[in-house]
């Protein structure tokens, strides 16, 4: 049984996790926040009562005997996917039903906790007290994995989250007829419009950049806010919200893409070690790449020669549009091809990821 507090639709790590289940053979139930909806949408009420109600429904399922591993994606499911699973332990004396963390990020250490010291040692001791008792312990990328080995002393399987590759190639992006209907080159960021994640920055860029468009598409706590801030400029007209979208829309929109944008203000640790799903969309679909400055990121453009570096760290509004709007020049300058792409997509395969989840699961069952 799986649990996530998203939304399924749109979670694409979890998707291709569960797409990797089934393929295999495994029965996945998945409960996330539309299954079990609670009457707060937000703060430590929310998290309360998600995982009371997922405690009852993961315990009803463990109780019918359907359900051998329990799987809590991230922090915020741990604790009620652990009481379902310890109690029916506690009362069968038995630890067949195994539990599983897929930590996706250090979720202490989100921009949006990261200065609330209370809040930030509820999850640490949650982390600190349940991680060590999982059967098994995934995450993103060998940084945080190496952070929570140091911290708690666990080991963790690295299954990078890379997408598919089911995007279209940058040839077959080209023969679009599509993308040269439209005018000016396509600036994309994908994913949350939250804080510290460079909306801001891409808006304004765009005085730096008028032969480009930008497009944002994905929801988030600041969408109104953005929205607002980009309809005051004199380029307001070339900044385009789309709202979230389907996977299936996405990887069409991101094949329309000239320059893939992700961005992330060194906010914490948790973007710090980030490696978000973008970096390996964009390799895939052969989209060349600006990126933050930060480790995980940097080092796969850097590596692979896939885009440009700009720096991440907090300065003034203007001076990080200038240093995006820079990058972004010197990405459109180069003339990119399908084999520019070919060494990044060999080291970021989904299908190479998807064995070591298969062999953790396999570890723990027999």
């Amino acid at each position: 049984m799986m649990a996530v507090s998203n939304d399924l639709l749109t979670d694409q790590r979890v998707a291709r996790h569960i797409a990797v289940l089934r393929d295999a053979g495994c029965e996945v139930v998945t409960v996330c926040r539309t299954d079990i909806p609670v009457r707060y949408r937000r703060g430590w009420r929310f998290y309360a009562a998600f995982n009371l109600r997922l405690w009852r429904r993961i315990r009803r399922e463990v109780r019918s005997d359907r359900c051998d591993v329990v799987w809590a994606n991230d922090t915020d499911t741990l604790l009620g996917c652990w009481m379902a699973v310890r109690k029916w332990r506690v009362d069968s004396g038995e630890r067949r039903v195994k539990l599983v963390m897929d930590a996706h990020e250090l979720f202490p250490e989100v921009p949006e906790i990261v200065d609330k010291p209370a809040v930030k040692w509820v999850w640490r001791t949650i982390e600190k007290w349940l991680m060590p008792q999982c059967d098994a312990l995934i995450t993103v990328c060998q940084s945080i994995a190496d952070y929570y080995k140091e911290k708690y002393g666990v080991e963790m399987t690295v299954v990078r989250n890379l997408q598919g590759s089911g995007c279209q190639s940058a040839s077959a992006r080209q023969q679009d007829e599509a993308v040269g209907s439209k005018e000016g080159h396509v600036l994309l960021y994908a994913g949350k419009v939250n804080v510290g994640r460079g909306v801001d920055w891409a808006i304004d860029a765009l005085e730096w950049l008028p032969e480009c468009r930008l497009v944002v598409a994905g929801d988030g706590d600041l969408l109104e806010e953005m929205k607002a801030y980009a309809a005051q400029k004199v380029w307001a007209d070339r900044v385009e919200f789309t709202g979230r979208l389907m996977p299936e829309k996405m990887v069409a929109l991101t094949a329309k893409a000239d320059v893939g944008l992700v961005m992330l203000e060194d906010m914490g640790l948790s973007y710090h070690y980030a490696l978000p799903n973008r970096i390996g969309a964009f390799v895939q679909a052969g989209v060349p790449m600006v990126v933050s400055d930060l480790p995980e990121m940097a080092r796969v453009v850097r590596t692979y020669g896939v885009g440009a570096v700009i720096d991440g760290k907090k300065g003034s509004e203007r001076t990080n549009a200038e240093a995006l709007a820079e990058a972004v020049k010197r990405v459109l300058a180069r003339e990119w091809k399908e084999e520019d792409f070919a060494a990044a997509r060999q080291d970021m395969d989904w299908n190479k990821e998807k064995v070591k989840l298969l062999e953790c699961l396999k570890a723990i069952t027999q």
